[in-house]
This record gives C-alpha cells, sequence and structure tokens, in this order.
C-alpha cells in the first residue's frame, strides 16, 4: 500500500471536479447540483483532512489525518483512478449515499479489477439518457433483464406564478393584460348604453380568493375589466366575460326589478307602508281626491295639521291631489306614525296606476321605508336616557 500526502489528493480532486461539473451538465432534475455539490465537498474535506469517513467517489481510503492509502497499483498511476472515477458517475453509482466498497477482509478494495466490476440492478438509482446502458423505451439491460432505472426528475409548474406570493391573482392578472393587448382596438359603446354592473371590493375579491390582494394590482385588473366591458357586444369575445365573472358580485342590484302592485277588477290597487309600529293599507283609485281613513274624513282621523299633510303628501307632491281617492286603514302607534305609514303606502299605490312617478316621489321621500324607531326605555332611567335628578343626600 503507498500512501498520498493531502497535497497530492489536491491534483486528483481537481479532475474530479471536471468529471463533476460534465456529469451534472448531463444529469436529469434538481439532485444533479446537490450531487455535485455534495461531491466537491467530500473530496476537499478528504483533501484537507478534516473528517474521517471513505468516500465513494475514487474510493480512497482514509485512516488518519496525514495520509491517504490507495491501493498499490493505482498510486502511480493517475490515469487509471480518473478514469475509474468518471466510469462510475457516468453510471451513476452510490448517489444516495457514502456507502464504502470493501472486500471480503473488511478491508478497502484491493486492485483496480474491483472497479471494473458491474453492479447490481438494486445500486442503480439513476441513469442519464445519454447512458449507453439504457434502450430508447428507458429500460436499462442488466443480466439479460430489462430494468427500469429511478429518474429523478423535478416536477416543472405550469406557470411561473406557482413561485409568487398570489399565484392565482397573478394569473389572472396575466390574462387581463393579455386580454387588454390583444382587444384594445376594438370599437367600445358609449357608458351610457352599457349594462351596468356590480364589481367586487378589494376585501370581497381577496376573500373569495384566499389571498392577499395588494390594492394598486387590483385596481389596474379593475380598470382593464372596465375597459373590455364597453366592447360592442357582438365584437366581445367569451374569454372577457368568462374571467369578468370572477371579479362580479353574484348579486347584481341595478338589475333588480320592482314588484309590479296588481290593479283589481275595481281598478284599485293596495299599498302597504309602515312608521315606527304603525301599519297602513291604503286602497288607491281614480277618483276626484277623497280620502277615508278607517271610516272618518282625514279632518276626524288626524286633528293636527301636521299629519294631515304628512297623510297627504304623496298626492301633492305630485300635483295628484284632485285625481285619486284613498280608503285607507291604519292601526297601532300614534297619529304621527299612523299618517307617516299613510304617506308610504299611498305611494305605492300610486306607483301601481302610473309607474312615472317613481322618480318624483322618491324626491320627494315617500318611497324608502323610515327605519328609525323609538328607543326602549333603560332600567333606573326615567326614560330611554333620561336620568333622575341626581341628590347628594
Amino acid at each position: 500500500m503507498a500512501s498520498f500526502r493531502p497535497t497530492m489528493l489536491y491534483q486528483r480532486a481537481s479532475s474530479l471536479l471536471q468529471v463533476e461539473r460534465q456529469f451534472a451538465q448531463m444529469r436529469v432534475g434538481p439532485s444533479a447540483h446537490t450531487l455535485a455539490a455534495s461531491r466537491i465537498g467530500r473530496v476537499a474535506s478528504v483533501a484537507s483532512g478534516q473528517t474521517r469517513y471513505r468516500t465513494s467517489i475514487s474510493r480512497f481510503s482514509y485512516e488518519d489525518e496525514q495520509s491517504i492509502e490507495l491501493p498499490a497499483d493505482l498510486a502511480n498511476n493517475p490515469e487509471a483512478i480518473d478514469a475509474m472515477a468518471e466510469q462510475q458517475l457516468q453510471i451513476g453509482l452510490d448517489i444516495d449515499g457514502d456507502r464504502p466498497t470493501r472486500s471480503s477482509s473488511g478491508n478497502a478494495i484491493q486492485s483496480s479489477s474491483d472497479y471494473a466490476q458491474k453492479p447490481s440492478p438494486t445500486d442503480i438509482t439513476t441513469l442519464t439518457a445519454e447512458s449507453n446502458f439504457m434502450d430508447p423505451d428507458g429500460f436499462v439491460t442488466w443480466d439479460g433483464k430489462k430494468v427500469l432505472p429511478k429518474i429523478h426528475a423535478r416536477p416543472k409548474p405550469v406557470s411561473a406564478s406557482y413561485f409568487t406570493r398570489q399565484p392565482y391573482f397573478n394569473e389572472q392578472y396575466l390574462r387581463l393584460e393579455e386580454l387588454h393587448r390583444r382587444f384594445n382596438n376594438l370599437p367600445r359603446v358609449s357608458a351610457e348604453n352599457v349594462d351596468r354592473v356590480a364589481w367586487r371590493s378589494l376585501d370581497d375579491y381577496s376573500k373569495v380568493i384566499g389571498e392577499d390582494v395588494r390594492a394598486p394590482q387590483f385596481n389596474r385588473c379593475m380598470t382593464i375589466l372596465k375597459s373590455l366591458h364597453r366592447i360592442q357586444p357582438a365584437l366581445k369575445s367569451p374569454v372577457i366575460d368568462e374571467i369578468a365573472q370572477e371579479f362580479m358580485r353574484s348579486i347584481n342590484p341595478f338589475k333588480n326589478v320592482m314588484k309590479q302592485l296588481p290593479i283589481d277588477r275595481f281598478g284599485r290597487a293596495v299599498g302597504v307602508g309602515r312608521r315606527k309600529t304603525s301599519t297602513a293599507r291604503a286602497w288607491v283609485v281614480e277618483g276626484t281626491g277623497e280620502m277615508i281613513v278607517n271610516g272618518k274624513v282625514l279632518g276626524d282621523a288626524f286633528a293636527r295639521v301636521h299629519d294631515r299633510e304628512s297623510a297627504t303628501w304623496a298626492l301633492r307632491a305630485t300635483d295628484r291631489a284632485d285625481k285619486y281617492n284613498v280608503w285607507a286603514l291604519v292601526e297601532g302607534g300614534g297619529t304621527t306614525g299612523q299618517a307617516e305609514a299613510l304617506t308610504l303606502a299611498v305611494a305605492r299605490g300610486m306607483i301601481a296606476h302610473e309607474p312615472a312617478l317613481k322618480t318624483a316621489l322618491r324626491k320627494a321621500g315617500c318611497i324608502a321605508r323610515d327605519p328609525r324607531m323609538v328607543e326602549r326605555k333603560k332600567p333606573g332611567h326615567v326614560k330611554a336616557r333620561k336620568m333622575p335628578a341626581w341628590v347628594k343626600r
């Protein structure tokens, strides 16, 4: 057995590193760089004398911190060492671990003929496409048998957005940019003639896709969507509507249609209104402007002038005070709540006869239901908020 100093081993390591780099270029998958880096580190560690283990690349047997012992027939033949190491690299032996090869006596390999022994199929963990052992079908012929090697291949993502912080949103963003480039020159329609759409807000969209979307990128997407939405319907691609659905709300309030109140065979339309705890039902029919509330004329039903004005406000706001007759039933609450509930009931009955009056009645405040309610009294209070006078003693 001959002895090599660590300085002599550096010369062998340089040639081994070149073989490692060539082998890493031929390998498939991320194991190439890991393999080359690990073996380069092992060669450097053996050469510097920092660790005590046997390397499986060139079968160096490290005996102490001062010398590396090699077989006698390989000590003076550097070309044989490099050839054997390159042969092992090409067939991909001992990739997954450092398994030292020993003779039957338990010592290191004694002759170079041991390097030429064919490995068993279980030792072949990976083979490259350039290997002479692999046939066109991907099998390896070994001792007359076809063996399927284990190829270490990294799965490649379909899109580069896989590596980003918001992969799904980035895919949608890139699709919108591409659609904007393709259909930017198509003619648009005016904003007044476009169907109104309820778009999702930033918070709502982030919750739906489960990603933290930033405001500048989201605003850019909305700008592109609104521009593409104005394309003439005959020229719009179905892809635009498909991607726009993900940014739309599930319910479009602009398409809500108010339920039309029916008019019976006597020409009557019934409207229902509420205010506080009062409820009013009004039957509106074309007539001369008479109003009966709970079987009484208006003056007898509401003694206050303010209440009488509230009850007839829907008729007076649209100049229809002498065109319709009203017969109403009110219950619950006080006179103020009953009068204001009657305003809403009469307005709804008038819309059944003339739907065009809805805008004027809305501006007059006769369409929306007033949600305010009387605040409840609390224990220890005189009223809802009022406290009893504080007495020191």
